[in-house]
């Protein structure tokens, strides 16, 4: 065989792998599939809590038939959305990737009779965690929340702050009325909590209010700081970054299939502006 036939062979080949890509990522960005995957972790949720009830053996065996189903199912499903990723280096750099790819893997180990009984079946039960790599905004959702855990951090310090304050100043002044509330500091962030949660709140507000009238303004100061301020901050974060992972995952679809990103139309216009100004115009 000539050199010139061996790179004729390596573009068929070339070519019925990119087909083959393309057709593996249709069927992985195809919603009927992605029902179909959603569908067989909703039937493997209910036969974990079937599970916990008594079932005949028959029925038992039945269950475990259709366990090895379904944990063949999510391995070709796995193998599809593998081959029909554009960049294979990029696979396992998605942590939803790595995540479902273990559990699908832990799923083989045979969980009758086994050392490993035990991590099979917690294995089996967070398939239902699946449902969320699956689902775009339910994963753009969890990785809102993980991103915005160093900015609500700050919020958070920043609560407990005006919260040891506020139970510093309970303990000093209701300690006598009622020991139970406000004994010491951590019980009196017990109560506090209680009260900003608006659990029977007014009842130790009015009980305070006999002996100080004017310990409202305490009460309702301190909802002010924690369930309104706080509260609209945290959600303020959240709804930020939120947006940010919607333009990532818009940028990624993009991406993958072959129209410019905004960041890209961004740098363009900006190209745009640049050339014109330079021409005078």
């Amino acid at each position: 065989m000539t050199k010139f036939d061996k790179s004729i062979d390596k573009s068929l080949i070339k070519i019925g792998l990119n087909k083959l890509q393309r057709q593996f990522y249709s069927i992985r960005n195809n919603k009927i599939f992605e029902l179909f995957v959603i569908s067989i972790i909703i039937f493997s949720a209910l036969m974990i809590g079937a599970n916990s009830y008594e079932i005949s053996s028959t029925t038992l065996r039945v269950m475990s038939v259709l366990d090895i189903a379904i944990t063949i199912i999510f391995l070709i499903e796995i193998v599809i959305r593998f081959i029909g990723e554009p960049n294979k280096k990029r696979f396992f750099h998605n942590a939803w990737n790595v995540f479902d790819t273990f559990i699908v893997l832990v799923s083989l180990i045979p969980i009758e009779d086994s050392e490993l009984a035990i991590l099979g079946r917690l294995v089996r039960i967070f398939r239902v965690l699946r449902m969320v790599s699956i689902i775009p905004e339910l994963r753009i959702l969890i990785n809102s929340l993980v991103k915005a855990l160093p900015q609500l951090g700050y919020v958070m310090l920043l609560m407990f702050i005006i919260f040891y304050i506020y139970a510093a100043i309970g303990t000093t002044f209701f300690e006598a009325i009622n020991p139970d509330l406000w004994a010491d500091i951590s019980v009196s962030l017990l109560t506090l909590f209680r009260v900003m949660t608006f659990e029977d709140w007014t009842d130790v507000m009015y009980e305070t209010m006999v002996v100080y009238p004017l310990s409202w303004i305490y009460y309702l100061t301190f909802i002010f700081f924690t369930a309104f301020a706080f509260l609209n901050m945290v959600i303020g974060i959240v709804v930020n970054v939120l947006e940010q992972e919607r333009q990532l995952e818009a940028d990624l679809l993009n991406e993958n299939s072959g129209e410019p990103t905004m960041s890209e139309l961004k740098q363009e216009l900006a190209e745009i502006k640049a050339l014109l100004q330079k021409g005078g115009i």
